[in-house]
């Protein structure tokens, strides 16, 4: 298997990770899906989103599959007065990845990274490893500081 960012990222630091390969559905995107495919807890699975905010430009937000991104709680923890999620034709543009396949690991350029708080309760948490179909498994400590991460509290 090729490596991707991610990977090379996690190598560098000399992380412990586990890969985990599965189908791609470009039809069933959905995170509960792939959990129970992949026989996860669905607050195991964590999503990337990239967001824009009004003075702080792009942020990278960190939320579990069973959650969602309240984007008035990014803007808070950021330091903007509002947030609104990056439009997916920008996506590769500005973090090198594709939808489906965006990681907050390896990103193009340094991002603010904010992690949803409530993953420090999980023993391994799941997030995308660069590519769709591939998936990085590791402890949330350990994803926090790969990418210069912040717990914060962003879900609802």
């Amino acid at each position: 298997m090729k490596k991707t960012n991610a990977i090379r990222t996690l190598d560098q630091l000399e992380i412990q990770y586990e890969l985990l390969e599965y189908r791609y559905d470009p039809e069933h995107l959905d995170v509960g899906k792939i959990a129970v495919d992949n026989q996860l807890q669905i607050e195991q699975v964590y999503k990337t989103l990239v967001a824009k905010g009004d003075k702080t430009g792009i942020l990278v937000a960190v939320v579990p599959g069973d959650k969602n991104l309240n984007l008035k709680a990014l803007s808070q923890v950021s330091g903007n007065k509002k947030t609104t999620l990056l439009p997916v034709k920008d996506l590769q543009k500005v973090t090198g990845y594709i939808r489906g396949g965006c990681s907050p690991l390896g990103m193009k350029k340094p991002y603010a990274v904010w992690i949803e708080e409530t993953a420090r309760r999980q023993k391994k948490i799941f997030v995308n490893a660069g590519k769709r179909g591939l998936l990085v498994g590791l402890q949330s400590e350990d994803l926090k500081r790969s990418c210069s991460g912040e717990f914060v509290p962003i879900a609802e």
